[in-house]
């Protein structure tokens, strides 16, 4: 498995809308709970959950050539 820099920076979407669902949900989560904790490790890791839900790209997504949005088949059987 290698790490392809090239894809990192194209920018195309590569998260599909039930993990940007689960992104936004659980960063949000994040936030207000660091709100009540202050802690700054799960504000920094809310506020790029909430980003990458919003934008529907994630660079380590893409640097690993990963993409969870709705694939259509490249051939048809039958």
């Amino acid at each position: 498995m290698s790490f392809d820099y090239k894809r990192l920076v194209k920018f195309e979407h590569n998260i599909g809308d039930q993990e940007k669902k689960y992104r936004i949900y659980g960063g949000a989560a994040l936030l207000a709970i660091s709100v009540f904790t202050a802690s700054i490790a799960l504000l920094l890791v809310g506020i790029v959950l909430v980003g990458t839900g919003f934008s529907g790209w994630c660079p380590a997504y893409s640097g690993l050539n990963k993409n969870t949005t709705a694939a259509t088949p490249d051939s048809t059987e039958g």
